[in-house]
């Protein structure tokens, strides 16, 4: 969206009008044009047309002619909120089996079509509504509302019981990654059990109980379809490069003819209620215990909500807050919040503590320090300042929200699904604004200060001395022999008005225009590559300063991350709390980041203020403090997040890789360091590297604005004249691996439901036109899309998996070939021979013409999402500078993908991805899996990290 470019007429107050007096002669029949805005110039908003079908479908179109692009989605009214008790986890299921193929699309091809129009799609699953999404190229639209109608309107009967079991296994999975096999990860699970009563919407998770899954049948699907999925309890929302009087003709054609479904009514607004203080624990493969306390409040939408949010901030948002400096700065805590989390039925506002071993406090302790916290609100009151962050917060978010136009489709989605209002920013901003530190307070009284809340503990195995307080509270269980029976839904059937196994054919490619750059040097050897986006008036800077981990000696690993760690610190002119107060109220952010090769300074600022936002930049970058008090911290905190990564089993096999891969190299070790170079760690050390690496000459910088060169360019100067000088050089040596090739590295994590495997092996450094962007495009059928082999083999066919992938990464040093996947314990040897038999077959006979047609296309039309957003030409400029090229490299990509043969990836296929020259990763239970991984004959090697 332009900025200020669209506007629409014949508008009452606020740009909203009712539109029964408007002209319905150009709408197709059947389509009602209900209500319209445009944008204000004196406000943020987001302008749209919406609409409804005589079935009762919604429709809102937002026209957004700044890039070639339309994102498509379809919200459903519906999340685990609208379950039945013994029946949870049906919605998010439905999002699975949703993606499964329709009459008139076949399995696995939603993603298919989606990927080869060069787009990207998902689908998510919350407690209160369920939506499908994509972004495309414009010229695909058709496709897309021909894959949404298909599966809205001619569905059900494509369902067999064989992708039902596939997809229950494919959700068992995602529920052992994220939920079973993560610390904490049943954390939720429980307190929602412990805080609403026993059959409230919220009780269950939205992943469902694997109880509940198991007893679900294909007829118990098929009802809650029924009950739920019509047009009538759904919203179609499409934003990006259309016009809606030429749009909406194929809307009505392709959903106009789908019968709606039950009516469904709006559900009570239900928060919970509690007559007194529950405590529930529960024990967890965590290296830190944790509590929390947990209150209920309102819902979202409410008159209350926003002062509900600013008492979370003075209570635990920041190193502002109060449960920062009582807890983490004097390293009472390794890490304490607050927030306060709105659904549409119910909010809860909540406080939270992981204690510091160092401090000796059991639960019982914190718990206690947290309601001294809560009772210091009172005597502390609402400052000016927190009122004023609180807004500038809002409006900062609101403004870069507006960046992309998925990000401008989903708020109208949202604000219609929940509030039949579109475009609430105006709304949420005036109420935040009229928010008063009076309203703070009685809303800290009404619904927070010495009121009931669960109080949770999770303590690690073993450890049950640890919790809070003996549970007082045990949550009802379902008996499966009092579930009932809804009457049975008939089946419905859309009318046939057209030939729908017929796939729309898309039009001529947009055209895509490269981002305008421009190019200076500062006087202190700053490289700068800038461009202007106009979108939104916001600035987005990334400075790449060539001091990364890779600077680090194997002694001092960790150094480069402790420096970027204590950048975001204290200065010489400003406390760790007033900088991080001055950039709230600019509603701007900065953060030092180090990765191998650079130390990395993002700023986010909306340019009104980024002269101020820039001086700040300076003041971090030229004056750090360097206290002993923050590093002290910052160091063991670092030492508990080692700890606790232990229990990660991604985090093993990832650092099992990089041992493999890299030895005893600085590229070898985790960028945040070791156990031994964290002790050892001096702040002497972190200000001698910094003295010596953290100079201008070779930096690199990118800028995307609104602001033109004459006007951005004078104030990046502002870092040239006190910042002078050059760092070393780098200089990194990275021998062969020294590893048994075509073995199994074995290390062991127990109390582990899936198993993480890797293959890997040495490959090519990075390039943008060379072997490593070729492996790429050979890489994209193997593993490199939803629809690769891999995944469709260990996810789609096998039900092993979430998700398994391959590609190749690395940087202008070294590159890896990696495959990976996140199974099921039970199933990792067979796991292990799919990947072997994939990785053989293509290794040996490469991809066929078919496949690389699809490459092609899918890579080739994914050009117009490329550059859309400012951080995604930051990255694509910044791809520019370290290569030191123009964008016209492009161009010569777009020549090798349409040029390279089938013989020429194929032959890099045959070169890198021979299983017998990697080495295979596993993480899990190793005594429960050795016994079956010794069946695959391969050498088994017990790793310790």
């Amino acid at each position: 969206m332009k900025y200020s470019a669209l506007s629409l007429a014949l508008l009452v107050a606020l740009g909203v009008a009712g539109c029964s007096n408007q002209p319905q002669h150009s709408l197709p029949a059947g389509v009602t044009l209900v209500a319209m805005k445009s944008q204000q110039d004196s406000e943020i908003s987001l302008p749209y047309k919406k609409y409804q079908l005589e079935n009762g479908l919604t429709v809102i179109i937002h026209e957004d002619n700044s890039d070639p692009l339309v994102h498509v989605d379809v919200t459903y009214h519906v999340g685990s909120a609208r379950e039945e008790l013994g029946k949870s986890g049906f919605a998010h299921f439905f999002e699975h089996m949703m993606f499964q193929g329709s009459d008139n699309v076949g399995p696995e091809m939603h993603f298919k079509y989606v990927t080869e129009a060069g787009g990207t799609l998902n689908g998510t699953t919350n407690s209160d509504r369920t939506n499908y999404f994509q972004t495309v190229p414009v010229n695909q639209l058709e496709k897309m509302l021909w894959l949404e109608s298909d599966r809205m309107g001619y569905f059900l009967d494509s369902v067999t019981q064989e992708k039902f079991d596939i997809q229950l296994s494919t959700v068992k999975n995602e529920r052992g990654q994220r939920v079973d096999n993560q610390p904490y990860g049943r954390y939720w699970e429980q307190l929602a059990q412990a805080l609403y009563p026993y059959g409230h919407p919220y009780s269950w998770p939205v992943i469902g109980h694997m109880d509940d899954l198991n007893r679900a049948t294909m007829p118990d699907l098929k009802q809650f379809f029924l009950r739920w999925y019509g047009p009538n309890n759904a919203t179609l929302t499409i934003g990006g490069a259309v016009k809606a009087e030429e749009i909406l003709p194929l809307v009505q054609k392709y959903f106009g003819t789908i019968p709606a479904g039950p009516e469904v009514e709006k559900m009570a607004k239900v928060p919970a209620k509690l007559d007194a203080d529950r405590y529930v624990s529960m024990e967890d493969n965590v290296h830190l215990p944790l509590v929390s306390m947990t209150f209920p409040t309102v819902y979202a939408g409410h008159p209350d909500e926003a002062a509900l949010n600013i008492l979370a901030d003075i209570l635990g948002n920041g190193n502002n807050s109060l449960l920062y400096q009582s807890l983490v700065r004097p390293q009472i805590a390794v890490n304490a919040s607050a927030g306060h989390r709105c659904m549409e039925l119910a909010c809860t506002f909540s406080m939270s503590a992981l204690p510091h071993p160092a401090s000796g406090k059991n639960l019982a302790e914190i718990e206690q320090l947290l309601r001294q916290n809560l009772q210091q609100v009172a005597e502390r009151g609402v400052k000016p300042e927190d009122l004023a962050r609180a807004k500038a917060r809002v409006e900062a978010r609101s403004i870069f929200g507006l960046q992309s136009v998925a990000g401008k489709v989903s708020q109208l989605a949202y604000n219609e699904i929940f509030f039949g209002e579109p475009d609430r920013i105006a709304t949420v901003l005036a109420a935040f604004d009229a928010v008063t530190a009076e309203d703070v307070m009685r809303v800290y009284q009404q619904y927070v200060l010495n009121k009931p809340a669960v109080i949770s503990s999770v303590v690690p195995r073993g450890k049950r001395e640890l919790i809070a307080a003996e549970d007082n509270f045990t949550p009802q269980q379902f008996d499966p022999a009092s579930a009932t029976e809804s009457e049975p839904l008939p089946m419905r059937y859309a009318a046939q008005t057209f030939d729908r196994t017929v796939v729309p054919t898309a039009g001529a490619n947009p055209a895509i225009l490269l981002p305008d750059t421009w190019t200076t040097q500062l006087t202190n050897g700053i490289q700068v590559l800038g461009s202007i986006s106009d979108e939104t008036p916001t600035t987005a800077i990334l400075l790449r300063i060539p001091a990364g981990s890779f600077q680090n000696t194997m002694e001092q690993v960790g150094t480069a991350a402790m420096l970027a760690s204590l950048l975001n610190e204290s200065t010489e002119n400003y406390s760790t709390e007033q900088m991080s107060m001055a950039l709230e109220l600019l509603g701007s952010s900065v953060s030092f980041s180090a990765s191998d090769n650079e130390l990395n300074v993002f700023i986010s600022s909306l340019s009104r203020n980024l002269p101020q936002t820039l001086e700040l930049v300076q003041e971090k970058l030229l004056r750090p403090a360097f206290k002993e008090e923050d590093f002290n911290r910052l160091k063991q905190q670092r030492l508990q997040s080692l700890a606790q990564a232990q229990k990660n089993a991604g985090f093993l096999a990832d650092q099992a890789v990089r041992q493999l891969m890299f030895g005893d190299t600085v590229a070898g070790q985790p960028g945040i360091g070791t156990e031994q170079s964290l002790q050892a760690m001096t702040l002497e050390q972190v200000q001698a590297f910094y003295h010596a690496f953290v100079k201008p000459e070779g930096a690199q910088l990118v800028a995307v604005s609104d602001l033109p060169q004459q006007q951005l360019q004078p104030l990046l100067a502002q870092l040239a004249p006190q910042w002078q000088g050059k760092a070393p050089e780098l200089t990194l040596e990275l021998p062969a691996p020294q590893i048994q090739k075509g073995a199994i590295y074995l290390v062991h994590k127990d109390q582990s439901p899936q198993s993480e495997i890797r293959f890997v092996r040495r490959a090519i450094p990075r390039d943008l036109t060379g072997d490593f962007y070729r492996a790429g495009l050979m890489n994209f059928t193997l593993g490199g899309n939803f629809n690769s082999r891999i995944n469709l083999n260990l996810r789609e066919d096998k039900g092993y998996t979430y998700g398994a992938r391959t590609g190749f990464g690395g940087d202008q040093h070294v590159g890896l070939f990696t495959a990976s996947a996140a199974v099921r314990a039970d199933v990792t040897r067979e796991s292990i021979t799919e990947f072997l038999t994939e990785l053989n077959n293509y290794q040996q006979n490469g991809m066929t013409t078919e496949e690389l047609s699809f490459m092609r296309s899918a890579v080739n039309q994914s050009e117009a999402l490329r550059y859309e957003t400012p951080n995604a030409k930051l990255g694509f400029m910044a791809q520019m500078l370290e290569f030191q090229v123009g964008p016209e490299f492009t161009r010569e990509r777009n020549q090798i993908l349409q040029q390279a043969s089938l013989q020429q990836l194929n032959a890099l296929a045959s070169k890198y991805l021979s299983p017998a020259e990697m080495a295979i990763v596993v993480v899990g239970e190793a005594d429960k899996l050795k016994p079956e991984l010794e069946k695959l004959n391969l050498p088994i090697i017990d790793l310790t990290l």
